[in-house]
């Protein structure tokens, strides 16, 4: 049985930091130095992993990691607050890199930010990349074990003897056996929960002590909160039932979809992550629908 994980951006980082920033900035002299502290005093927010690099053409810099489960339309702006905040603490120039993990719509993300105010220009570069056009073979190939947990949704991942061949190299190394429930949260997203459940041979109820588990039950909460949308809910809802149970969870979704009122929506998203069976959830439905 796994037991739970350090399963940070820093941790998976931190495997192989050399390949991971040579992948990142596609220079391929680079050598990674020190992971630093990437709080900045100004404002309350710590971007995921900054690294001290050097190479022979453009010196010593920084490589910012900025890796997001799912794009937000506000994230240039963030790229741009992030790199000159990080410029400023270390005096050192900064290469930004955003993550993007799951695919959330099919428009286009931008690679800069731009502002114009009365002829005063503001501009920030950065780097994309988005996991799911990602080749699947260069996790295995490079190494990169970082990318290992992602398996699932990298491009060319989404099957069984893929995500299997990942894990098999994930327990058999002590450094990243742990990773385990990082890459059985990613392989729900493109697998029935029984057939993971059946690869990894552990009962779902481990997954919910990934923080990225965790993470999507919040970002569905926060959305709900603060912008108090039914659809927004629903939403949430339907993707917690998609991790957790799977397509028989999703069958719950025409009755929840019934269900109008903001608190008892709210309720039922709380209700998902304690409950064990599909039947201790439809009880839960039951009581809200009267």
């Amino acid at each position: 049985m796994i037991k739970p994980a350090d399963v940070s951006t820093k941790r998976l980082i931190s495997l192989a930091p050399d390949n991971w920033v040579k992948w990142v900035t596609q220079i391929p002299d680079i050598v990674a130095g020190e992971i630093l502290n990437s709080e900045f005093q100004w404002i309350s927010r710590e971007s995921d992993v900054l690294i001290s690099a050097e190479s022979p053409q453009h010196g010593k810099f920084l490589v910012l990691n900025e890796l997001q489960l799912r794009y937000k339309p506000e994230m240039p702006r963030r790229m741009r607050a992030y790199a000159a905040l990080a410029e400023e603490k270390y005096n050192l120039p900064t290469y930004p890199v955003l993550i993007n993990i799951l695919k959330a719509s099919d428009a286009e993300i931008p690679t800069s930010y731009e502002l114009n105010i009365a002829g005063l220009r503001a501009i920030q570069d950065y780097r994309v990349i988005n996991l799911w056009e990602v080749d699947v073979n260069i996790a295995f190939a490079q190494p990169l074990p970082s990318l290992l947990p992602f398996v699932p949704i990298l491009k060319g991942g989404d099957n069984e003897s893929t995500i299997r061949d990942a894990l098999r190299i994930l327990r058999a190394d002590e450094q990243l056996n742990q990773l385990e429930t990082v890459l059985g949260f990613f392989a729900t997203f493109v697998l029935d929960s029984a057939i993971v459940q059946q690869i990894l041979r552990w009962d779902m109820a481990l997954l919910e002590q990934s923080p990225w588990y965790q993470e999507i039950f919040s970002k569905g909460e926060e959305r709900g909160e603060l912008r108090g949308r039914k659809e927004e809910l629903y939403s949430g809802i339907e993707l917690a039932l998609e991790i957790k149970f799977g397509n028989q969870g999703l069958e719950l979704m025409p009755i929840i979809s019934q269900i109008t009122d903001l608190q008892k929506l709210k309720a039922i998203q709380q209700a998902i992550k304690t409950v064990n069976t599909v039947n201790e959830l439809q009880q839960v439905l039951s009581t809200n629908l009267t």
